[in-house]
């Protein structure tokens, strides 16, 4: 059946493999319209999107027509060979063989997105780890 209406929205967390700080300031900008792009071209739309040195968080409306771990692996995949390709990080750049994946209702949308765009801010009080161990729990 044709999904004429969606709303499903999904906040990605990718970790660097091994939690490595392989993002430098200088290619984050670059590595961000990159995977804005993969977003865009598959179905789907990117809101807001912040690339840490060791991990990148960012909320898309996906489409029904892939699954988060379509979407995830598609952007993993093309993002690591962007990265590569265009030596913007030092040595081979990987990501880890697993991503988060949290749904967001709708209501939730506007708080997500602030808080992504404030990563610089909250890094300076809570660690990359604390972070995931909170999100995880």
């Amino acid at each position: 059946m044709k999904i004429k209406y969606n709303n499903l929205y999904t906040h990605f967390v990718f970790v660097t493999l091994n939690r490595v700080p392989s993002i430098t300031e200088k290619s984050r900008i670059r590595i961000e319209k990159y995977i804005t792009g993969i977003v865009n071209n598959n179905y789907s739309k990117l809101y807001v999107i912040y690339a840490n040195p060791e991990h990148v968080h960012f909320i898309v409306s996906r489409s029904p027509k892939l699954s988060e771990e379509t979407l995830a692996t598609i952007i993993a995949e093309s993002s690591e060979r962007f990265i590569n390709e265009n030596k913007l990080c030092i040595g081979k750049f990987s990501w880890q063989d697993s991503a988060a994946a949290f749904s967001v209702s709708k209501s939730d949308v506007d708080k997500v997105c602030k808080y992504i765009l404030n990563q610089p801010e909250h890094h300076k009080k809570v660690s990359f780890t604390e972070e995931y161990d909170s999100f995880i729990k």
